[in-house]
């Protein structure tokens, strides 16, 4: 986006609107997501990296890896999509829609756009590819018209990554040398493969915790890997343990603040505790 002129100044080689708050931000402004999005609209479909990078005028080399990190958020974001080409669109120009998944214990799930209105229904073979709470971008199946109570039926298209690794919590088994997870989370479906050589030991019933390393298709389960043993299921506390892990509830606490917490009374813990659950999202 900005070259070098005969000064040794850096100077915008085409104008972007918001040039002057990226500049704030980065000591080597890249393109503002507004512009990126406007150029491709106006470029009327799809352009490969390549393509955006010179109409862009961004040639050295931090300009290269700063704008793939941009168009990376933008995907993950779900306001551009890339394509099987490696070329870059935008979604609502593509007839796709972002949103989230939530799951349902019969196996079928809804997806919710970010942008509002009605939820849409996601099969149960389609809820193979994916877990709730994870955000995707769908296309209708229907057209609009709906297939269930009216609304429309979701084919996900992809699903938007994110920085953190997923975490499942449940209870793992070994089956004819066969070991997996079965989540405690009704909502999701299917279990998860843990493969011969994972390092952790683990005895048969106990609850786990799990990271997703391979993600499920419409033909095979997802493949975990045991980061954490929790204990038997039947162990007191055991629920609140689960409880806490399934919905990323903060239970780990740096040394400084569990310093502070050891000079509170139990009194000024609770209200502490209070104040913050009154703070939570509803």
């Amino acid at each position: 986006m900005a070259k070098k002129n005969k000064n040794n100044t850096n100077t915008p080689a085409i104008v972007d609107p918001h040039f002057a708050r990226e500049s704030r931000k980065y000591e080597n402004p890249i393109p503002s997501r507004e512009f990126i999005l406007d150029h491709l609209e106006k470029a009327g479909g799809p352009l490969k990296f390549k393509a955006i990078q010179f109409n862009l005028e961004m040639f050295e080399p931090e300009q290269e890896v700063a704008l793939t990190h941009r168009l990376r958020a933008m995907e993950r974001d779900g306001q551009l999509h890339c394509d099987r080409r490696g070329a870059y669109g935008i979604v609502n120009k593509l007839s796709l829609v972002a949103g989230t998944v939530l799951g349902h214990r019969d196996g079928f799930g809804f997806f919710v756009p970010d942008d509002g209105g009605k939820d849409w229904f996601i099969s149960a073979r389609e809820m193979r590819k994916v877990f709730p709470g994870e955000r995707v971008l769908v296309r209708s199946k229907s057209g609009g018209s709906g297939s269930r109570d009216g609304k429309n039926e979701a084919s996900i298209v992809e699903v938007l990554e994110s920085d953190e690794a997923l975490q499942i919590v449940g209870r793992y088994f070994n089956d004819s040398g066969v070991s997996y997870v079965s989540p405690e989370d009704t909502r999701i479906s299917q279990d998860i493969l843990i493969p011969p050589d994972d390092p952790m030991k683990v005895e048969n019933g106990q609850v786990v915790v799990v990271h997703i390393k391979t993600r499920p298709t419409l033909r095979s389960k997802a493949v975990g890997m045991v980061v954490q043993v929790l204990g038997d299921y039947l162990a007191p506390g055991m629920e609140i343990d689960i409880a806490l892990r399934s919905y990323d509830i903060p239970h780990v606490w740096p040394d400084a603040v569990l310093k502070e917490a050891e000079k509170l009374e139990f009194a000024e813990l609770a209200k502490a505790a209070k104040t913050v659950t009154e703070a939570l999202p509803k």
